[in-house]
């Protein structure tokens, strides 16, 4: 298992909503793969300033803490749909506090489970949000710009070995989902 699945400052990501995550597995369990983490509880902190400014030029901020693993993240997303860093950070609360401090708020809180799967090159997340549905993210991590349409194929071609397709395609963020959920 290595940390450098998770490098890089772009994000090829395809996620798929899961009609049948318990088939979704036994798939995944035929084919070789590692495990990074299984059934974690990720809660996120999305944060913005009063006025929506990160939200206008397209970026997203959120502090994430999992569990039982103890992974405290700080991601920033945007402003191209493939622009994503995060780095670990050891205290989520004063991270949370220091943002505050800075004049950002929160702006949504969510919770997901989650476990992720490494498939040689790529990750695969296996997501249950509740009341929204389970979902599987097929992902890779690159400093290579270059490289995010090929990657995009062959992450397509992955998929279809789970028998997902574009009709299973979800394009809305899990923010999205969650900010949808609560109006």
């Amino acid at each position: 298992m290595s940390a450098n699945h998770f490098q890089g400052k772009f994000e090829v990501e395809l996620k798929y909503r899961l009609e049948s995550k318990a088939q979704f597995l036994e798939i995944l369990n035929q084919i070789p793969h590692e495990v990074m983490l299984l059934d974690n509880v990720e809660s996120d902190w999305y944060f913005d300033s009063p006025k929506r400014e990160l939200q206008g030029q397209n970026k997203s901020l959120c502090i994430r803490t999992m569990e039982p693993s103890g992974i405290k993240l700080w991601i920033v997303k945007g402003p191209e749909t493939d622009r994503c860093q995060a780095t670990n950070i050891t205290d989520a609360n004063n991270a949370k506090s220091m943002l505050e401090t800075m004049g950002y708020e929160v702006i949504l809180k969510a919770e997901k489970m989650r476990s992720i799967y490494f498939v040689g090159q790529f990750h695969i997340t296996v997501d249950s949000l509740a009341d929204i549905g389970d979902f599987a993210e097929f992902a890779i991590m690159t400093d290579e710009e270059m490289m995010l349409s090929s990657y995009k194929v062959e992450l397509e071609a992955l998929a279809g070995q789970f028998g997902l397709t574009s009709f299973d395609l979800q394009t809305k963020s899990y923010k999205q989902m969650f900010t949808e959920k609560a109006v």
